[in-house]
Formats: C-alpha cells, structure tokens, sequence
C-alpha cells in the first residue's frame, strides 16, 4: 500500500514536488484553500478579459525544460513559448524610453550608445553573469539547504569576494551612466532585495535577462500552472479545491494528520507550500522551529498593489513589458527596505499581455495589469489603492498619449490585504523572503522540520528563494528529502 503525504497549496512549488513524489511512488493529495490552483500564479478572467494575477515574467526558460525532462517530457508537449522581442522597455523620462532588444549584440549597441565604452564592459560583466549562472543552475541551487558543507564542494570559487561584494557596488565599479545602472540592477529585483544588499554571484540574473532573454508561454503563465497540473494528474495526484487546512496535528513529535474544513484526515506524511511562517502556526507552539521574533527580524520581498485592467482600446507607445522609472529609484527602495511607507512617487511596472497574445482581450482592447512594489506589512485600503491608482495613470496617459480613463472598462485591484487572504501571506508579502547574504542557500528556514518528523516545506521561503523558476527547484529538493527519509 502507497503511503499516502498530503501537500499544502498548489503554487508552483507544491505542484512540482507533487509530480516528483508521484514519480517516486508515494500516493500524493494536493489541498488548495482557493477554487482554482496555481497559488499566487491563478488567473482572473473578467468581461471577456485575462489576466495572469501573480507571475508574468517567463525566465529561465532552461530550468523549465530540465522540469519536463525529468519526466521524459518536453516543454512543447504542453505549451509553446514565443521569444518577446524587444524583451521590454523602460521609461527614465516621458521622453525618454529604452528598448532591450532580444539579443546581447544588440543590447550591447544600446549601452554603447548611452555611454561610450559601456559595450566592452558590458561583455566582461556578462562574462561574469553567465559563470556565475553556470555556477548557480549547474550545482548550487539544485542542494536543499541542510548544511553549511554543501557549498564547500560548489566551485566557490565563485570567490568568497563575489559573495561579499553587492551587485550593486560591481556595477558602479563598470559603469556610471544611471540609466545603465537601474537597467543591471532591475533583474535582482526579482530576488526582493535592494541591489545594495544582494550579494554580486546573484548577477546570474542578468544572464536569464540579457543571456537567456525573455519568453511568453502562450495564453500566459497560467498555461504553465496546467501544464504541470496535466502532468501531476497523468503521474496519479489528486486535488482539491477548496481544502482549508486549520491545523496540523502531531503526536509524539510526529505528524498525524491534518484537520481539513473542520474535518481530521491521517496523513502519513505533510508537505507545505503554503506560507513557511503561516504553516507553523497551525502546529502547536512546542513544534514550531521559528519563533515570531525570528519572522520579524527577516528581511522580507516586496509586497505590491497590482491592477488588472481592461481598455476598450489599443494603447500606443508601450510594449508588452514596460517599466516606469521616472521617478527615484533609491527613494522607492528606501520606502519599501529601509523606512517602509508607501511611496509619494513610485516606481511601477506594467504588462501589456494582449500585446503579444489577441485572446487576453476583446478585439481592439488591451489588457494591462500594473504593478507598484511596496513594503510588507503597510496599512491597505481602497482609499490608498485609487490614490495610487490615479497616480501611476496620470503617468501612463502622459507617457502614451493618450486619454486612457474614458477608456477603461474593467478594474480590479489586489494588495496586502489580499495577500494575507487568499494566500496566509506573512505580512502580505508578494514574493517570500529576500536573497540577502545572510538569506542565502543554508542560511534559509529548512525543507525538512527539526522538531516534526514526517513534516517538510517548500517554496519561496525556504531554499533556493524567490520565483518561478526557483519554486520548481524547490519542489524537486523537497521531494528528494522525502524520498530520502521516508521510503515509499
């Protein structure tokens, strides 16, 4: 007889381990507390519109294909991919917009063009970046945190210096023009911290940005939650919707079962996608390995104020990724790490899925989803939601050209509250815990419980980190430390 382990949450890590466990013979229940799957990746579909609600960025594209290879499969069994070219564009001015082409020549022109003998350095800092990407996709993030000695025997001689030194600091040594910098320093934002803080190995991401470029799975990110959802079932998993789970009861320092919508299940074994900090408060306090003066000394990702919106008609001068930072960067990161607040002039990011894909929206319409990353834990309401919404509009229109208010159609917004919400998000973080030095492989809360037997977790909170790609990771590690302690 299977033992049986029940998962809880279906976002791309619990949906990952789910399909290595499945492959390992155990069976395997996903519980997922919302009506559809996918975590913080669900779609919203709204007055013939559709919207990725969480993740819109399609990085990495390699890591998703060794996914699908673990189980004979290839990506394009599932979904096809389309390479965004320009990858996207970032506004410094109304009058003053960048366009990051699909390819290092000619991003390398581009840099050339803004400060004479950027492009030479541009070639040594990517030489850098893809070293350490071979480093960190090769062997580094593929180990599950139990020990400081797994990184002994990782070609650290990435240099203790590039683990000391931030990126943002490597940076500034090669270039000066700020526009160059804002643009090497974007794609460490996706690992939720300031540039300042993260250590320079994390240039990695700007191999997955400028080396690897930027992919659009078609009909959006939401495909990608099918795909692995279709594979998981093929392998034998089963999922429920609407699955609250309220508590996790142990016996004997063991885990015993779960108590699900107000109802006990045995369970043999429990694996968590779910929020780390979230999961550990349905254990009785002797059983958690973290206390609440740990969670709040961590340094959180950002949460964000996102809007999903539907135009009844086309918008000019805008790609399908466009980042707004016309306004100061330091200042923004300052408001989110250093004295949180919300911002008087924020950065913000926007999507334009019907750029690329027709279906996301009515024929003549656009979708866009705009989003402002904030600091975790500020106070939420609609009153700050439309005065942010009216702020970052004006920007738009002015930006396009365009008198976009009489326009809109739909609106639906999605903040810190929400996250807490549907997702038990500790202090309505978007993105888990940041990539700092001391947040680093180890140095993370654990896949494996030190006080539960027979209790593991996954995701953005434990190791590798944030994002999609790392969430696949995540569950693959998860999984192996099942099968390792726990035989089928």
């Amino acid at each position: 007889m299977k033992k049986e382990i029940y998962i809880i949450g279906s976002g791309f890590s619990s949906l990952s381990a789910a399909c290595y466990l499945a492959k390992d013979g155990y069976a395997v229940t996903v519980l997922e507390k919302n009506a559809t799957l996918g975590g913080r990746a669900r779609q919203l579909t709204k007055d013939g519109f559709t919207f990725d609600m969480g993740p819109t960025w399609y990085w990495m594209p390699d890591v998703f294909d060794r996914f699908f290879a673990d189980f004979n499969k290839k990506t394009a069994d599932y979904y096809g991919l389309q390479k965004l070219s320009p990858a996207y564009s970032v506004y410094f001015d109304k009058d003053d917009r960048v366009t990051i082409a699909d390819n290092l020549p000619q991003i390398r022109s581009t840099f050339e063009s803004i400060e004479a003998g950027s492009g030479s350095q541009l070639d040594r800092f990517m030489a850098t970046a893809k070293n350490n990407y071979d480093i960190a996709i090769g062997d580094m993030v593929y180990k599950p945190g139990e020990s400081f000695f797994e990184l002994v025997s990782i070609k650290t001689a990435v240099r203790l210096r590039r683990f000391l030194n931030s990126i943002s600091s490597d940076i500034r040594k090669k270039f000066t023009n700020p526009k160059l910098i804002q643009l090497l320093e974007f794609p460490v934002l996706f690992l939720g911290a300031k540039p300042s803080k993260t250590p320079s190995f994390y240039s990695f991401m700007n191999h997955a940005d400028f080396g690897l470029g930027t992919w659009y799975p078609e009909k959006g990110m939401y495909t990608v939650v099918e795909a692995i959802e279709k594979l998981a079932t093929e392998l034998g998993v089963s999922f429920e919707r609407n699955a609250d789970v309220q508590q996790i009861v142990c016996l004997d320092n063991k885990v015993n079962g779960l108590v699900v919508n107000g109802k006990f299940r045995a369970a043999d074994l429990v694996l968590s996608g779910a929020d780390y900090q979230h999961t550990e408060q349905l254990l009785d306090v002797k059983y958690r390995s973290y206390s609440q003066k740990y969670w709040n000394s961590r340094v959180f990702a950002p949460s964000c104020l996102l809007f999903y919106l539907g135009f009844d008609t086309k918008i000019a001068n805008v790609d399908h990724h466009t980042l707004f930072f016309d306004a100061d960067f330091e200042q923004h990161a300052k408001d989110i790490y250093d004295h949180p607040k919300w911002p008087e002039s924020p950065l913000f990011y926007a999507s334009f899925p019907s750029k690329t894909d027709l279906g996301c929206a009515p024929n003549g319409c656009e979708a866009a989803i705009l989003l402002i990353p904030l600091a975790p834990g500020l106070r939420d309401s609609e009153v700050l939601r439309e005065r942010y919404f009216d702020k970052i509009m004006a920007r738009l229109q002015e930006v396009t050209g365009q008198s976009l208010g009489e326009h809109l159609i739909t609106k639906q917004s999605f903040c810190v509250n929400d996250f807490e919400k549907d997702y038990n998000s500790f202090k309505g973080n978007a993105y888990g815990l940041a990539n700092t030095l001391l947040q680093t492989a180890f140095l993370r809360p654990k896949l494996r419980s030190r006080k539960v037997r027979n209790l593991y977790f996954t995701g953005q909170l434990t190791v590798p980190g944030p994002g999609v790609p790392p969430a696949l990771i995540s569950g693959k590690l998860s999984a192996a430390l099942i099968a390792k302690y726990f035989k089928p």
